[in-house]
């Protein structure tokens, strides 16, 4: 799962029948191995755990690991992160771009069981439990999250994938910043 932030902030998260959407090729480019990857600041409270690169551009600082950890390499304002965080607002552009299925502005993420499609937020969004993203077996589809503002988990919220076909996605483009409250699982 990737969350995409319009300052480039990047991580690797009502039932809806009949929405399918067909996955458009949204390439994160040099961004694709980044867990997270902030335009101004990175900070990590506890021992969270990120899959892939750790990366921060043009920002001033990475905070928090440890106890924060990490799989890949950290990119501390150099010229990987910067042109990850170019490849990453391309890729922010077309997820903003495209037109969503649904609105559920002022509705909670938690308790939902969703399928495929392109969901918007005018502003916040909030998970305060467990969002469902059901893919049906279905290959080749994606799940976006056009988030307008912010976007903020409460502690032990988490994102469950079921019945996954082949390369699905899930793209979560944010307009301000993420907030993930502790134990948060996407």
């Amino acid at each position: 799962m990737k969350l995409i932030e319009r300052a480039a902030l990047l991580f690797c998260f009502l039932t809806v029948s009949s929405l399918l959407y067909a996955s458009p090729i949204i390439s994160l480019g040099t961004a694709a191995t980044f867990g997270v990857l902030g335009a101004s600041t990175v900070t990590n409270t506890g021992p969270s755990v990120i899959d892939g690169d750790l990366g921060l551009w043009p920002g001033t600082s990475i905070t928090g690991f440890p106890p924060g950890s990490f799989t890949g390499t950290e990119h501390d304002t150099d010229a990987v992160a910067q042109g990850a965080q170019a490849d990453a607002l391309t890729a922010y552009a077309v997820l903003a771009g495209l037109a969503p299925n649904a609105d559920l502005s002022s509705q909670d993420l938690g308790g939902l069981t969703l399928l495929p499609g392109v969901y918007k937020f005018d502003s916040s969004a909030q998970m305060t439990t467990q969002l469902t993203l059901n893919f049906e077996g279905l290959s080749d589809q994606i799940v976006v999250f056009q988030i307008g503002s912010t976007l903020t988990t409460a502690s032990a919220s988490s994102v469950l994938i079921t019945n996954p076909g082949n390369d699905d996605s899930v793209y979560w483009q944010v307009g301000s910043s993420a907030t993930l409250g502790t134990t948060t699982a996407f």
